[in-house]
């Protein structure tokens, strides 16, 4: 898998986000780009990308957070 993923799990509940993103970790993605709303998305997705060995970094931005999952 090649390029950026994106998920838009805005409006899903922990762990739909953390289940998104792994599954598109397994598949091969190798930067993933992820809009969530959930309160606690950034504890499960720092979860997610710690047993994957990549880096996570969350951008804020005025609506929302953009999660950048990147492996390492």
């Amino acid at each position: 898998m090649s390029g950026v993923v994106r998920i838009d799990a805005r409006g899903m509940r922990c762990p739909w986000p953390a289940i998104r993103l792994a599954r598109a970790l397994r598949d091969g993605a190798h930067s993933v780009e992820l809009l969530a709303d959930d309160p606690q998305a950034p504890a499960e997705l720092a979860a997610v990308a710690k047993a994957s060995n990549a880096a996570l970094e969350i951008i804020l931005d005025d609506f929302y957070r953009i999660f950048v999952v990147t492996c390492r």
